[in-house]
């Protein structure tokens, strides 16, 4: 079985073909195609490379037809799809092959690409969050005042508002969006570091070239972050905080949709083949479920943090299982949080 986010039918539930997008095989191509033909020009521009031919390098590779079976191959010989790609493009380069890929190495190449892919991701996070905030405001203006009662430790306790409740859970996404804001500049770094990560063998051009390829790709140019992988840890975490915001929301709904009289009443699916009377909480329960997803995978990109030396193998390699998972689990949650807010109509007990 593939992964749920993308299985024929489990990705119904699971998948979210928009942010999946950004995560894709073919857009983290792009992404390295984009630093490649930009390296090209900053070799030029730093007079690394005779400028007209970086140029004909550049342009031929954004043109440059990849042959995808070959980057599977050089994948499961090199242990990464780098060196199988560069050999294509200084083939199809000719002549201005030299001004391909000089001075750089794979990490740059993929980790760069990461950096775009979560500037990407980070950015329809924020739409997502912002429109929850929409529809938690448009439930809590029709509901807002209605009755409910309290309960702690899953016990009534005192009567509350709808708005109390309602409130809850949207104060986490305005503390959201401002860690977002916080930390994205930690993630949004081009890496450029060389062999060893010390920009060295650029004959003393190394920042020079730097600055160059990050204003082409939108990057901050700064130090290289080839065996410091706090800020995509960091970013993860957020994936994790955010699913968890949601989660909980989804728990309350779970419990809200039992409680007899019930408090809250939801339109839609969530039909049983046995039980044509059930109606279950399907968005709810697959937010409790995203959120320990994400709570699970987080200890993984933890320990991704253990990058030996100046490179690692295997922590690099253990990113790339887990943190699009945890991107696509957080933006499927987003989604299904709003289509819930969407499906209610009612909570509490009518005035």
């Amino acid at each position: 079985m593939t992964s749920v986010f993308e299985h024929p039918w489990l990705s119904g539930l699971f998948g979210d073909a928009e942010l999946a997008a950004l995560w894709s095989a073919e857009a983290q191509l792009g992404h390295m195609l984009r630093f490649e033909a930009g390296y090209s020009r900053a070799l030029g521009a730093c007079g690394l490379a005779d400028l007209a031919l970086a140029e004909r390098a550049a342009r031929a590779i954004e043109v440059a037809r990849i042959d995808i079976e070959d980057l599977a191959r050089g994948t499961a010989r090199d242990g990464l799809p780098v060196p199988a790609l560069v050999a294509q493009l200084k083939r199809a380069s000719g002549e201005a092959g030299g001004a391909v890929h000089r001075g750089a190495t794979s990490q740059d190449v993929i980790d760069s690409a990461l950096a775009c892919t979560l500037r990407e991701t980070a950015a329809l996070l924020r739409r997502r969050i912002e429109t929850l905030q929409d529809r938690l405001a448009g439930l809590r203006e029709r509901f807002g005042a209605r009755p409910l009662m309290g309960r702690t430790r899953m016990q009534a306790a005192l009567p509350i508002a709808v708005a109390d409740r309602l409130h809850g859970w949207a104060l986490p996404l305005a503390d959201h969006l401002d860690r977002l804001d916080r930390m994205l500049p930690q993630v949004t770094r081009l890496q450029l570091g060389g062999p060893v990560g010390t920009r060295h063998d650029l004959d003393g051009q190394g920042e020079a070239v730097a600055r160059h390829l990050a204003q082409a790709l939108g990057l901050d140019p700064a130090s290289q972050w080839h065996a410091r992988r706090d800020g995509v840890a960091e970013f993860a975490g957020l994936l994790s905080l955010m699913s968890g915001s949601l989660g909980k929301m989804g728990q309350d709904v779970c419990l809200m949709a039992q409680q007899d009289p019930r408090e809250i009443s939801i339109s839609g699916g969530g039909g049983s083949s046995a039980m044509a009377h059930k109606q279950n909480p399907v968005m709810a329960e697959l937010l409790v479920t995203l959120a320990r997803f994400n709570a699970v995978q987080l200890s993984a990109m933890h320990q991704a943090l253990l990058h030996e030396q100046e490179r690692s193998g295997a922590a690099w390699q253990l990113e790339w299982m887990v943190l699009p998972q945890m991107a696509l689990a957080t933006g499927r949650a987003l989604c299904a949080a709003i289509a819930l807010c969407e499906a209610v109509e009612e909570i509490g007990a009518p005035g």
